[in-house]
């Protein structure tokens, strides 16, 4: 029974208030209280639904902070003065980067898609918890949504945090996005022999990498990539 009401307690305690000040110094932005409040509920609502399915192995609070909310943001932060952004997050798992951008960004409409039902459920769930009436959920597989008149060329951003080969990544991406959008790749070790492949790609398709952009995390000071991808009649203000 104590065991129950310390973790009971444990869950009504701010978990991410010692990292408030990070935000704006690594990130030059500042959760306001409601945010600070949504990003508290979306870790407690992943915990929670870690005990009924494997969404995640991040669990510490400062990993999770790190590793999910502060690297999700971190991805987009090129663009982060635009507003009505659309952006795809595509292979959205426990929902990252996509819920992490819907709570900091509430003028971007974020679409998060996952082939898997059960996490496609969880995130519907969280984000009709967290009332984020500018993201919704959506089952599927990449190559085949994006060939859907609803969704092919219609974003601004394409966002894909995944361990798969980049020129895979990237052409799950493609499809997606408008003439003037851009793919994110988030990676992170970045090695020769990927960047050789993404040319490879990029030249078949018509692409150009606008920026390949290596910073360190700020609290492990862990190496992370994030790849910038436009099609090449377009100039893009961000490189």
């Amino acid at each position: 029974m104590l065991t129950f009401l310390l973790a009971y307690f444990l869950l009504l305690m701010p978990h991410f208030t010692h990292l408030f000040e990070q935000w704006q110094s690594t990130l030059n932005w500042s959760p306001d209280p409601s945010q600070i409040d949504q990003f508290e509920k979306l870790y407690e609502l992943v915990l929670e639904g870690n005990s009924k399915q494997n969404l995640t192995r991040i669990t510490n609070v400062d990993d999770f902070w790190e590793k999910h909310l502060w690297d999700s943001l971190r991805g987009v932060l090129a663009f982060w003065d635009q507003d009505k952004i659309k952006l795809v997050d595509i292979g959205t798992g426990a929902g990252f980067p996509g819920l992490a951008i819907a709570i900091a960004k509430p003028s971007w409409q974020v679409t998060l898609i996952d082939s898997k039902q059960k996490k496609v459920a969880f995130v519907d769930e969280t984000i009709q918890t967290l009332q984020l009436s500018n993201a919704i959920a959506q089952l599927g597989r990449g190559e085949d949504i994006n060939q859907l008149p609803t969704h092919r060329k219609k974003y601004d951003l394409a966002v894909i945090r995944a361990v798969g080969k980049p020129d895979i990544c990237a052409n799950y991406a493609l499809p997606f996005l408008k003439k003037s959008g851009t793919a994110v790749l988030y990676r992170g070790q970045w090695l020769p022999e990927e960047s050789e492949q993404l040319d490879i790609f990029c030249e078949q398709e018509g692409l150009q990498i606008v920026k390949q952009d290596r910073f360190q995390t700020p609290l492990t000071e862990g190496v992370r990539h994030s790849v910038y991808l436009s099609p090449r009649s377009t100039s893009n203000s961000n490189s």
